[in-house]
């Protein structure tokens, strides 16, 4: 088979090389295969066949990447989960995915009632259990990656091991990775960019990847000094805070080559303070999970222009479309369109969202752009209501959806307010039913037992009524209007 669907798993000459490491242990491409099978051989025991799902909900570490692996091995697919989400989140998704394994951290952790290994049950020694030969359909399933809609509930993004495949060498022609390189991955690893980028690629070509657990701004940079990593990919909240530290605070940053920026726009000041500061070359990066995670990026070596994300990656297609579905000329503006190897499969078991958002052969972004004659891509807007803190992708109907379900909420919109680190927070508006007493704290209380902490609404205001446009629609660009001053309140 000349080009086998796992190509992280075909055999290679590099195997004594270091592969991955977190803050735990470290192994080589030898050891980290070891552990996938004996990782494989527990899954296939308890049940795990090809065209199974096993959801993987750990904090960044080895174990994460090796079920991942070990799912592949067997012909499943892997859906990762946040760690940090209530079970109310949790077992939507493990449910929603029809996952028939949860790999957890402890006996605590939600498993929506499903076949469950604790990270420290799982097998790490192979017993020499016969295993299925590896599949060597390329379009099978990899991956199911959650991502919320205008429903307000999260619908799993299908990627392909063909998806997976192309935007890992799509990276690596474009970061021009080799053995020599060196990744720090900070980013969660439940999100594609980290698992792509920082996973996948380096290990492409034999590059090793060193996991941290999470981002605190000087043990990272001691990180930087003590691994010499050559890469690491992050969201602008963290060069944020990388460039707000104290001028006293000095790491030797000396080993990185590249860094790359994504998930949210970053501003050129920012970028220019990061390359002032640490010496390192920022990419910029623009894509969706939809794309497999990126589908432009600055220029290597070559103009930068400032305001842009760059140009589309190697096999990947960027337009402009306007609403009619015509194809627009340079300069003119509209919504991103892209093509290529990495857009999904589409959404399961979302047949009408899917047409939707692959409409006409593109996938449809949301995304409001321009390209410039040389090809060079500048956001201009979001179609979508879409609220980005720190790199985090929040969606207001399935905060909505949170308020709606506390009893005394009648009407619920949720905006996004500028934050100077985050980039956007967000708020809520709502009314109550006549009568009744229920407190911003109460309302964020209630959101809490059901949302993740940055989905939580930092302010709650109840109003007497919210603002409509003339069909009857809670205005939402009035609202935005209102974020940066203090609406009239009942409470």
């Amino acid at each position: 088979m000349s080009r086998e669907y796992l190509p992280w798993l075909r055999p290679r000459s590099y195997d004594g090389r270091p592969c991955v490491s977190d803050e735990q242990e470290q192994l080589t491409y030898a050891q980290f295969e070891r552990r996938v099978t004996a990782a494989a051989e527990h899954f296939a025991e308890v049940g795990v066949r090809a065209g199974s799902v096993v959801a993987v909900m750990l904090p960044n570490r080895v174990e994460l990447l090796v079920s991942l692996v070990a799912a592949w091995r067997l012909g499943a697919a892997a859906t990762p989960v946040n760690p940090v989400f209530t079970a109310h989140e949790a077992e939507y998704q493990i449910a929603d995915a029809g996952a028939v394994l949860v790999v957890k951290t402890g006996p605590d952790a939600p498993d929506g009632g499903r076949c469950a290994i604790t990270v420290d049950e799982l097998r790490r020694t192979p017993q020499g259990a016969e295993l299925p030969p590896v599949p060597a359909d390329v379009d099978v399933l990899a991956l199911l990656v959650y991502t919320s809609g205008s429903t307000g509930r999260p619908k799993g993004v299908m990627l392909s091991h063909a998806n997976l495949d192309a935007m890992a060498a799509s990276m690596v022609t474009t970061l021009r990775l080799t053995g020599d390189d060196h990744c720090l991955l900070v980013l969660p690893l439940f999100h594609v960019n980290a698992i792509c980028v920082s996973f996948l690629a380096p290990l492409l070509v034999g590059a090793r990847l060193s996991v941290l657990a999470r981002f605190r701004p000087e043990p990272f940079l001691a990180a930087v000094a003590n691994l010499r990593p050559t890469y690491f990919s992050a969201v602008p909240t963290i060069y944020t805070h990388l460039v707000s530290l104290s001028q006293e605070v000095r790491y030797d940053t000396s080993s990185l080559r590249l860094a790359i920026c994504g998930a949210a726009p970053a501003s050129e000041q920012l970028l220019a303070a990061v390359r002032a500061r640490f010496g390192v070359d920022v990419i910029e990066g623009y894509g969706l999970t939809e794309g497999t995670c990126a589908s432009a990026t600055t220029p290597l070596d070559g103009p930068r222009k400032p305001g842009t994300v760059g140009v589309a990656m190697p096999g990947q297609r960027i337009a402009i479309m306007s609403p009619d579905g015509a194809l627009l000329p340079t300069g003119e503006r509209g919504e991103i369109v892209i093509q290529g190897p990495t857009v999904m499969q589409g959404y399961l078991n979302r047949p009408e969202e899917t047409e939707r958002t692959l409409a006409d052969g593109w996938l449809h972004t949301g995304d409001v752009g321009v390209l410039d004659e040389d090809g060079h891509l500048r956001i201009v807007d979001r179609i979508k209501d879409m609220i980005i803190r720190g790199g985090e992708n929040l969606y207001p109907k399935e905060i909505e959806a949170a308020l709606h379900s506390h009893p005394h909420v009648l009407e619920a919109a949720v905006v996004g307010r500028p934050h100077e680190v985050y980039g956007e927070v967000p708020v809520a508006y709502v009314t109550t039913a006549a009568g009744i007493d229920t407190t911003p704290d109460e309302l964020r209380a209630h959101c809490a037992e059901l949302l993740t902490k940055v989905k939580v609404p930092v302010d709650v205001f109840v109003m007497d009524a919210l603002p409509k446009n003339p069909v009857g629609k809670i205005d939402k660009p009035a609202l935005r209007a209102l974020r940066a001053a203090v609406p009239t309140q009942r409470h």
